[in-house]
């Protein structure tokens, strides 16, 4: 079982947000309320998902809010590095198109 110690936000290279660690049922709810946190305080412009080593539908669902909230903002978030894993249940679910 994961934790949300799992997963990790860095906000030290703006305006990336880097997330490493863990996506999914566990951690997203705690993943999500940082990546918003840091989206209020600053000026991200890209979310880099390289250091991600393990994703579920709840994890996809995270950055695809992160995205919107974004969006909300006026401001479009770059998402980069996405782990094949989470492409593929992108893909499978229909919402690629949403984080291109």
């Amino acid at each position: 079982m994961s934790g949300a110690a799992d997963f990790r936000l860095d906000t030290a290279a703006p305006p990336t947000l880097a997330v490493s660690g863990v996506l999914d049922f566990d951690t997203a709810a705690a993943a999500l309320a940082a990546i918003r946190a840091a989206l209020e305080t600053g000026a991200a412009t890209q979310l880099d998902l390289a250091g991600v080593t393990r994703c579920d539908s709840a994890g996809l669902a995270c950055v695809l809010a992160a995205a919107a909230d974004a969006d909300r903002r006026g401001r479009h978030l770059q998402v980069t590095g996405m782990p094949a894993g989470m492409q593929a249940l992108a893909q499978v679910c229909e919402v690629d198109s949403l984080l291109a």
